[in-house]
C-alpha cells in the first residue's frame, strides 16, 4: 500500500553490540584432514551416516565455530557413521575484530547467498565463490547437515527447515532450539540449506539451519551445543560425549507466509520489534519502506527474525503463522 513517508519513523542508528565470547584458535584445524581446509572428520569405522556440521558460513558468527572447537579438542567420535566438522569462510573469520565485530561478515559477498547451480557454474569470481566452488564436491557426500548461524538483532532462537519436506522432518527429528520455521529462503540468493541435494524430492540428503541466538553471547555457545548433541542423537551418531538421556520437548511449528525484502535504504519498522513477537491484529503497520506501508498480512502473525538496518535488496523480516 503507497502512503507518504511519516517523517516519525526512521531507522533507528545503529548501535554498539559488546562481545562477550572470545574467538576460538582454529589453527590446529585449519588443515583438515579430508583434503578440504578447515574440514576435519572423525569416522566411527562402522556404517552409518554422514553428518557434517558447518560454522563460519559468517565470518563473525563465532559462537558455532567455539562448539565444534570444543568437540574436536574433547575429541568427539561417533559411535557409527561419520561426522565432518566444517569451518567455511576461513578468510572472513581471520578478519575477526571484537572492537568492529560486524566488520568481518564475508570478505567479497555473503556465502550463504551462493549455493544455486547457475551462480555456482558461472564465470563471476570472489572469495566467498571460489569458496563455495572448493566446498561443493565435499557437500555432494553429505547424508544430513546442520549450519550453525546466530543472529546480529535479538530473537528467540529457532531452526530454519527451508521449503522441503524432508528438512521439516529433519528440524522436528533436532527439535533444539524448540521453534522450527519452515521458509523459502532470500530473493538475494539461495542459502546452503538450499541447495538442490537438500531440497530435491528424490534425493534422500536434508539440511536444516540453527539460529542460535545473538551473535556473542555466551548463552548463543549453550544453545548450539545443545542442538549438536541433538541432531547427533537423532541420526544416531551420539557417543558417549554427547549423549542425552532422553530427546527434546516437541517443537512450535511455524510456516513463512511473506518475506519483506527491501526495497529502499529507508527501510523502517515502527518499533525495535524482536524475532518471536507476535503481532495479535491482522493489519498493523510494523514497518515503512520508503513511502509503502508493511503491515502483517493475518491475525496471531509471528515476526522472524527482523533486520532493524536492513540494506536495500536485504530481507528485512520474514512473517509466519504457527501450523499444526
Amino acid at each position: 500500500m503507497e502512503t507518504k513517508p511519516d517523517p516519525s519513523i526512521v531507522p533507528p542508528p545503529f548501535p554498539h553490540f559488546e562481545v562477550r565470547l572470545t574467538a576460538p584458535d582454529l589453527d590446529p584445524w585449519l588443515a583438515g584432514n579430508t583434503g578440504l581446509p578447515g574440514f576435519v572428520t572423525r569416522d566411527s569405522g562402522l556404517p552409518g551416516p554422514h553428518l557434517a556440521i558447518t560454522a563460519l558460513t559468517h565470518g563473525n558468527e563465532i559462537a558455532g565455530a567455539i562448539a565444534l572447537d570444543r568437540l574436536l579438542r574433547d575429541d568427539f567420535r561417533p559411535a557409527r557413521g561419520r561426522v565432518t566438522f566444517g569451518f567455511i569462510d576461513l578468510a572472513a573469520f581471520a578478519r575477526f575484530d571484537p572492537r568492529q565485530p560486524t566488520a568481518s561478515r564475508f570478505v567479497d559477498e555473503d556465502m550463504n547467498r551462493l549455493w544455486a547451480e547457475d551462480v555456482l557454474d558461472s564465470a563471476r569470481r570472489s572469495y566467498e565463490l571460489d569458496r563455495a566452488r572448493e566446498i561443493r564436491p565435499f557437500i555432494e557426500t553429505v547424508d544430513v547437515l546442520l549450519d550453525l548461524h546466530s543472529m546480529l538483532w535479538p530473537s528467540d532462537p529457532l531452526l530454519l527447515s527451508g521449503s522441503s519436506e524432508k528438512g521439516r522432518r529433519l528440524a522436528f527429528g533436532i527439535s533444539v532450539p524448540g521453534l522450527i520455521v519452515a521458509d523459502y529462503g532470500h530473493a538475494s540468493g539461495r542459502r546452503l540449506i538450499d541447495y538442490h541435494r537438500f531440497v530435491d524430492p528424490d534425493t534422500t540428503a536434508a539440511a536444516v539451519l540453527v539460529e542460535a541466538g545473538q551473535h556473542w553471547e555466551v548463552e548463543t555457545v549453550d544453545t548450539t551445543l545443545a542442538c549438536i548433541r541433538s541432531a547427533l542423537r537423532h541420526v544416531g551418531l551420539d557417543g558417549p560425549q554427547t549423549a542425552a538421556r532422553s530427546g527434546p520437548a516437541p517443537a512450535r511449528f511455524a510456516e513463512v507466509t511473506t518475506v519483506v525484502t527491501a526495497a529502499t535504504g529507508a527501510f523502517a519498522f515502527t518499533e525495535p520489534f524482536r524475532g518471536g513477537d507476535l503481532i495479535s491484529e491482522a493489519g498493523t503497520l510494523i514497518a515503512v519502506d520508503g513511502a509503502t506501508e508493511i503491515r502483517t498480512p493475518h491475525p496471531d502473525c509471528l515476526l522472524v527474525m527482523p533486520s532493524l538496518r536492513p540494506s536495500r535488496g536485504h530481507t528485512a523480516v520474514r512473517l509466519a503463522r504457527f501450523a499444526p
